[in-house]
């Protein structure tokens, strides 16, 4: 634990790690205030892509807490990224919400509903998925070679009650139409965490990556190199972390543990 305290910046998940649905946990803000007072950084990474920055942004502040923009670094701003870099210009035909449409159209990409326009094919966290959109893509995947890329392989995003399929579980359902699977951006791959520490001027070594997935926050974590503390307040439980292979270095209950460490 006392790895915790050597940590300069701090790389949270958040559905899950800070706060469930619509009910912020009770460390979340002190814990925040501590990094920050203390010369810390952090940053939330988010496979969410349903909700853009500034939505994301209204929603903490409604819990009590302020956010600025570069407070974030989510799928949807990796995806950008990775688009900006190999597919720059093309028309994209997203299967996603509104936010992450005006995202991208945002960096510069024409966002197209004709599966015939299309050039490339994004995927993410869809709240507003309709069987037309299911049809589009299905049709593509089949017919045409596209670039094919998804924003995350969540398989479900917890909620209250449980939780909802998320993108990965969409995904999956178009591999059994179309027998192909999408360049996955988001967690688990080492992109995020790596534009993070190249932000914030970071090693590996003093960079926690906070998460309550195995295979996506814990395993991006291992794949940059970083610390990787899993908690138990979202989906993992003892029995899925038993099973995996991959095993993160710290263990906590929730992320209030790492309160702890950084006030003693």
């Amino acid at each position: 634990m006392d790895r915790i305290r050597s940590c300069k910046l701090f790389l949270f998940d958040m559905d899950g790690t800070l706060y469930i649905g619509d009910r912020l946990f009770s460390f979340t803000r002190e814990l925040l205030e501590t990094i920050r007072s203390t010369g810390r950084r952090y940053l939330f990474l988010t496979n969410n892509s349903s909700t853009s920055v500034a939505d994301y942004i209204r929603k903490l502040e409604k819990l009590g807490i302020s956010a600025q923009y570069e407070d974030f670094l989510t799928s949807s701003q990796a995806t950008a990224y990775y688009l900006k870099k190999h597919h720059p210009g093309k028309r994209l035909y997203v299967c996603g919400t509104r936010s992450l449409k005006e995202e991208l159209s945002r960096e510069g990409f024409p966002i197209t509903e004709n599966p015939d326009d299309t050039e490339c094919i994004v995927m993410g966290f869809d709240t507003e998925l309709t069987f037309r959109k299911l049809e589009d893509v299905s049709r593509m995947l089949c017919t045409r070679e596209l670039p094919y890329i998804a924003t995350n392989p969540d398989y479900v995003c917890p909620t209250e009650f449980g939780s909802v399929p998320d993108c990965g579980s969409v995904c999956d359902m178009l591999f059994n139409v179309s027998g192909k699977r999408p360049l996955v951006i988001g967690k688990p791959t080492a992109l995020m965490p790596r534009l993070a520490m190249e932000k914030w001027g970071t090693a590996p070594e003093e960079t926690l990556v906070v998460g309550d997935r195995i295979y996506t926050d814990i395993k991006s974590g291992l794949n940059a190199g970083t610390l990787t503390a899993l908690v138990m307040s979202g989906e993992t439980t003892r029995k899925i972390l038993e099973a995996s292979p991959d095993k993160p270095h710290l263990v906590l209950k929730d992320a209030g543990e790492i309160l702890k460490e950084l006030k003693e």
